[in-house]
This record gives structure tokens, sequence and C-alpha cells, in this order.
């Protein structure tokens, strides 16, 4: 169980500290690791930090060792296995019952216009953001390969889309897919062209799909190679739909008139959605 300094217990402020969820700092490195740093509050049993994959049994135990200045410190390398999803930080003291985090500060500077080499054949990203309940949680993803997409131009009646591959060389007989979530309309296959910044561009007219979710995807050695999912991870935004908003277009088609609209899912996947409109 913790153990605490000796304390005044009519002392109100100190009362409040023992209740209080700890706070915990949090600094992002450029390869995906992650630093947390928690107040000691006078801890002196082993204390780990434990990260719980919501919906699983799975868990990731960091040891907090001190780093002085009354502060507790845990490191999560970007090396560490932690798969894709939402990850709940909790402490545990010894065998002690964990108990819930709260964010404090946290330092994300790195993550601003990360571009990992070309040649990098995993992309590893952690964020940690705080929850509607005043939570800390960790936005993991683990991608190999990876196609990150980049800027998104909204013409009058296509898309136009930049990605770059990480983890698979793009060979001539790469293309861009489109694939409705309902499987009730074929794919859609675009081409690719040098952006002329080592990516990819690609062009898809909103009048060549029909109305339903498609969903984007990098095929970067042609059938035969894998099929990667276009997504946004590489900055420091935790969920890009409320952030990245783009206009509608309405569009004639030989369907009738629609409403083409790109965005991103909740895990930062790019989609286009199609209704039809009278």
């Amino acid at each position: 169980m913790m153990t605490l300094a000796p304390q005044q217990p009519t002392h109100r402020d100190d009362q409040e500290d023992r209740v209080t969820p700890p706070r915990t700092d949090c600094v992002a490195d450029f390869a995906g690791g992650l630093t947390f740093d928690i107040d000691d509050r006078g801890v002196s049993d082993p204390a780990h930090l434990v990260l719980f994959l919501r919906d699983s049994d799975r868990k990731v135990r960091l040891p907090l060792t001190p780093a002085g200045n009354g502060r507790l410190r845990a490191a999560l390398p970007g090396s560490a296995d932690v798969p894709e999803g939402r990850w709940d930080a909790y402490l545990q003291i010894a065998d002690g019952e964990p108990c819930r985090l709260s964010p404090g500060l946290n330092d994300l500077r790195s993550l601003v216009d990360r571009a990992p080499a070309a040649t990098a054949d995993r992309v590893a990203v952690r964020i940690p953001y705080g929850t509607k309940h005043g939570n800390l949680t960790i936005r993991s993803w683990e991608r190999s390969p990876h196609a990150e997409a980049g800027e998104l131009h909204i013409g009058d009646a296509a898309l136009e889309v930049t990605v770059r591959a990480y983890g698979a060389e793009p060979t001539p007989e790469a293309y861009a897919e489109f694939t409705d979530r309902q499987e009730s309309a074929p794919a859609v296959r675009a081409g690719l062209t040098p952006d002329g910044r080592g990516g990819l561009r690609f062009t898809v007219a909103y009048g060549e799909l029909r109305p339903g979710t498609w969903d984007v995807w990098l095929r970067p050695q042609g059938e035969s190679g894998p099929r990667v999912r276009v997504a946004r991870l590489l900055d420091d935004i935790v969920e890009k739909t409320p952030v990245f908003v783009y206009p509608r277009k309405r569009v004639e088609t030989e369907h009738g008139p629609v409403e083409a609209e790109p965005s991103y899912t909740a895990d930062n996947d790019l989609s286009v959605t199609v209704v039809a409109v009278s």
C-alpha cells in the first residue's frame, strides 16, 4: 500500500492531497517514446505506472524511479510493444489496487511536423490526452507499413490527396484504392504521381464514388502487395475529426446529385462520405 510521510491530519490541504488523483506530466519524443513524471507524495514502496488496454486484458508495467525534486519517473520507449488502441494510465504502489492518473502538462513539441526517415519500416505514435472524465489515457498507433496522409486539395468535382509511404517502397504498379465500407459497390482505383517532395499524389473524381462511405487505401506494390490504410498520424493531434473539417461539395453524377465530404475517422484514417441529395 502507499506509505505517506508523516502529516498533520487536521490540515485540509493534506487531506485533499490524499484523495486527489496524482497528476502526471508527459513528454513525447520523436521516436514514439513517452516519459511520465509524477509527484512521489512520500511514496516509499515500489511503484509502477501501469497502462491497461481498453477492452483487453493486456497491460504494460513501467517502474517508477526517483527523478529528483520530489518526482517519480517512468519511461515508455518507442520500441516497446504497445498495440494500437487506447491505454488508460494508473499508478500502482507495491501490490495495492491501481488508481487512475490525471493529466498534467503534456510536452508534445517533438510530434509537430514529425517526418520519420523514408527507410523506416514501422511507425509508432503515442499521444497522451485527458479524457472527458479528467483521466490520463494514451492513444497508441503501431503500423507497418504505413501511409501518411498529407495535404488534401478539395476541388469542385474531385479530391486530390498527397501521401507518403513508410515500410513499403512504392513500385510502378502502385495505386490508391477507395473501398465502399458496406461492400455494395466495386473498389475505385486512382493512379499515383510524384508530388515533388518525396511523396505521392492521387486524385479521385467524386462522380466515381456512389453514395456511401469510402475508405482510402494505398497499394504501394500493386495487387500483389499490402493494402495500407491512408491515415494522418504524425502530429500532436489525438483526434482529427473536430480539427480537420473539410467542405462538402455538391456534384452532378450519372447516379444523380450528391454531396461529397472527406473526413478522418475516430482512428484518424481518411475516408470520403458521399450522400445523395435532391
